[in-house]
C-alpha cells in the first residue's frame, strides 16, 4: 500500500489552478440566457411528465 499522498496532493493543486485559470465570471447577458434555457427545459420536462401523468390516470 502507497502511503506517500505528496504527489498525489500536488497534482489535485496544480489541476485545481489550472480549472481556476481557464474558468471566468460570465456576464450578465450570457448569464440570463443560460437561465432562460434551463428554464424553459425545465417547463418542458415538467409538461411532458404531467401530460404522461394524466393520460396513465386516464386508461387506468
Amino acid at each position: 500500500m502507497n502511503l506517500n499522498f505528496i504527489p498525489t496532493l500536488r497534482s489535485f493543486y496544480g489541476n485545481a489552478r489550472h480549472i481556476l485559470n481557464v474558468s471566468y465570471k460570465p456576464g450578465m447577458q450570457h448569464f440570463q440566457k443560460t437561465l432562460k434555457i434551463v428554464l424553459l427545459g425545465t417547463m418542458i420536462v415538467g409538461v411532458l411528465g404531467y401530460i404522461i401523468s394524466t393520460i396513465i390516470n386516464a386508461i387506468i
